[in-house]
């Protein structure tokens, strides 16, 4: 699964945008930024921060929300972190969320199942 910095670099270097040219449009410390796509530092979680990414690169809605779901998987402190693979399936089972709405119910045996796995 790639990281937040990785898939904001791809699109950054899709853009024709250097580093410092990036860092500049959305207000960031190069030096930080260059650790984040190193995944040496991690990455911002701020709805803020990520929406003016987005803006700059010109993400759409869905890559939007990937990077968000990324996010948030990626501050998931390592002693709570599920298996790789519960980890890989995050992001889909995310989307799916989104979109069925699941009821509370749902969501309550989903957790079940996933604290088992």
């Amino acid at each position: 699964m790639k990281s937040v910095g990785q898939i904001i670099k791809q699109k950054r270097i899709e853009k024709e945008l250097t580093l410092r040219g990036f860092c500049k449009k959305i207000n960031f410390d190069p030096s930080n930024w260059s650790k984040i796509e190193r995944g040496m530092m991690e990455s911002p979680k701020s709805e803020k921060v990520l929406s003016e990414i987005a803006k700059v690169l010109e993400l759409s809605s869905d890559e939007f929300q990937e990077i968000k779901d990324l996010a948030a998987i990626e501050s998931i402190p390592d002693d709570l972190k599920p298996k790789q693979e519960i980890l890989e399936a995050l992001p889909v089972f995310f989307r799916t969320a989104r979109d069925l709405k699941p009821s509370e119910e749902q969501l309550k045996e989903l957790i079940k199942i996933v604290k088992k796995g």
